[in-house]
This record gives structure tokens, sequence and C-alpha cells, in this order.
């Protein structure tokens, strides 16, 4: 799969081509549409699938070095009016405040990260290491050839090694075809 066909595939889900249309009037630093929406749009599609099948929320991440509570609360605020109207829950998160409530979610620490893209770069599975910038533009640190394929391993990246078994249960659950394969 080619970056082409991957950024056209995704906006067959019009869900995704709306945030992606709107996501500079978020006015977030860094913004990417990320994880689930975009490769759970190409699994579905590859599936015959209709392209929103199954994906229970549209993350998109961004990056400020205000870390506060209430300053990533207006950003969420910001996102829910101006996606109010496309009937589906988007979560917003700072990646620069990850390592400060991870601990308390999951019991594992975390260190900061330094950029949405770094964010991205430690999902669980290797292929899912996708989001898609407010310019268009593609970030798969990883290509593409594993998530088109299917393949899922674990990412020598991530910091939380011991959730990836639930995650690859998750996703095989809804697309059965896809299969893990070690690293």
């Amino acid at each position: 799969m080619t970056g082409a066909e991957f950024l056209h595939t995704i906006r067959l889900n019009r869900v995704n081509a709306a945030l992606l249309d709107r996501l500079p009037e978020l006015r977030a630093p860094q913004a990417h549409l990320v994880a689930g929406a975009l490769f759970g749009t190409v699994w579905n599609v590859r599936s015959g699938q209709p392209p929103q099948a199954q994906i229970r929320d549209y993350d998109l991440f961004y990056w400020d070095a205000d870390t506060s509570y209430e300053a990533e609360d207006a950003v969420i605020r910001r996102a829910d009016a101006l996606f109010a109207d496309l009937g589906v829950q988007v979560e917003v998160r700072n990646q620069a405040r990850v390592h400060l409530w991870f601990p308390q979610k999951f019991g594992q620490t975390r260190p900061p990260l330094r950029s949405t893209r770094e964010g991205i770069d430690q999902f669980l599975v290797a292929c899912t290491c996708v989001g898609v910038d407010e310019r268009g533009e593609l970030y798969a640190p990883n290509g593409l050839a594993d998530l088109a394929a299917g393949r899922l391993r674990p990412n020598a990246h991530n910091h939380t090694p011991g959730l990836y078994a639930a995650k690859v249960a998750d996703y095989r659950k809804r697309w059965p075809w896809l299969r893990e394969e070690e690293g």
C-alpha cells in the first residue's frame, strides 16, 4: 500500500475525512488524527466492511508544553464544538501530558513524550503507528506493508509491552483475518 492509497482509503470513512478537513481549525500544535480511526478504516475496507465499522472512537493527538489540565480541557472543548455534528466520540489528548496520567490508568510509568510523533512511535502494535497531521501529511514510521497485510507485531519502541496481548486480542476479535507474527 502506498501513502497515496492509504490517504485515499482512510478518507472513505466520512468521519476521518471531516476530522482531517477541520483539523487545522482546532488550533492545536502538532495535531494528528491517529490510531484506530486510520488502521481500522483500512482493515474494514480490506475485509469488505463499511469504512466506519467497529471504530469505537477517533483519536486526535497534539503536543503542547502546557501540561495543565485546564489547557488540555480547553482544546477538548474546542474539539467538542468543532466535531459535534459528526455523532462520534472524539478523544483529544495532549501527548505532553501522557506520563502524568498513564500510571494511574494503567499501573505503569512512561517517560515524557517530546512530540506527537513520538507518541505515535510508541503504539503497542508496530503496524498501527500511523498518523495524519493537519496538513494531510502521513506519518508512518514503520511503513504500511504490515498494516495492509494485517501482520501484527510488537513494537520495540513501546514502553508497556505487557499490554500488547490484550490489544492484539481486541484487534483479532474485530478483524479475525489479522495474524500475529513475532517481531
